[in-house]
């Protein structure tokens, strides 16, 4: 039976993924900051999924995490980096620079880290697979990105570099870059708390969900072996990228 260490698992996509998982019948490593969250999924999902508090901005928590695993639990197959978040959409010049912060260490540093950490021990058995759930926001600006979409961007690029790291080795990557996606925590944790505003972007649209992604991690998870998807963008038909902008009279 294969094992998936999935982060950011206490809602969201996170949570999707973990469920979709443990019915295609993997083990799973459910790693998140809330306990409480994680305790309510456990007694869910049952004795194939392993809860684990993790705050992955945390270096010394990163780095014990390998050593508190359970004997049946210890060799990771599937690196699942969901764990990010956005924060604000001021424009750079107004932004909060701690929510900048943030958003560093948890989308860039804290996947870096954790992957360095469980990559080798892939490495040494020659078989692995490695997700990272990036976002169309590294592709396309828009205003009130600023940061959070140089975060994805750099998800977008590390991926690349993984593969071509990779190379000769039974190791895939993809990663994954949704576009609008509703009913999950991310716009009501971007605007502090703000209900009315989260809410807002997503009326009227038939947006993606978070079981969209994880039907698609559970296709890519269970495709052969011999092929590897090295990025799938996925947006709801209602959204595309938006046209280049002109201001004119300019004082």
């Amino acid at each position: 039976m294969n094992i998936a260490f999935v982060t950011g698992a206490s809602a969201g996509f996170g949570t999707a993924i973990c469920r979709q998982l443990i019915t295609d019948g993997y083990k799973v490593i459910g790693a998140a900051r809330r306990q409480d969250k994680l305790s309510c999924l456990a007694a869910e999902l049952g004795s194939n999924f392993l809860p684990i508090q993790l705050d992955i901005t945390q270096k010394d928590a990163v780095n014990n995490v390998l050593l508190t695993l359970p004997i049946g639990f210890k060799d990771i197959d599937i690196l699942i980096n969901n764990a990010g978040l956005a924060l604000g959409m001021e424009p750079a010049y107004e932004a909060n620079y701690d929510d900048w912060d943030t958003m560093v260490h948890t989308n860039i540093i804290g996947l870096i880290h954790l992957t360095r950490i469980i990559l080798p021990t892939m490495v040494a058995r020659n078989t692995g697979y490695i997700i990272n759930i990036g976002s169309t926001a590294g592709n396309y600006p828009y205003r009130g990105g600023n940061v959070y979409g140089a975060t994805k961007a750099f998800v977008k690029q590390f991926s690349a570099n993984l593969r071509t790291d990779l190379f000769g080795k039974k190791i895939r990557v993809t990663n994954i870059e949704p576009g609008l996606c509703g009913g999950t925590e991310f716009s009501n944790v971007r605007f502090h708390g703000d209900v009315a505003q989260a809410k807002a972007v997503y009326d009227n649209v038939d947006a993606i969900s978070a079981q969209d992604i994880a039907n698609t991690i559970s296709w890519l998870v269970n495709s052969p072996a011999h092929f590897n998807v090295n990025a799938i963008e996925i947006m709801p038909t209602a959204q595309v990228p938006a046209g280049l902008a002109v201001s004119k009279n300019m004082q």
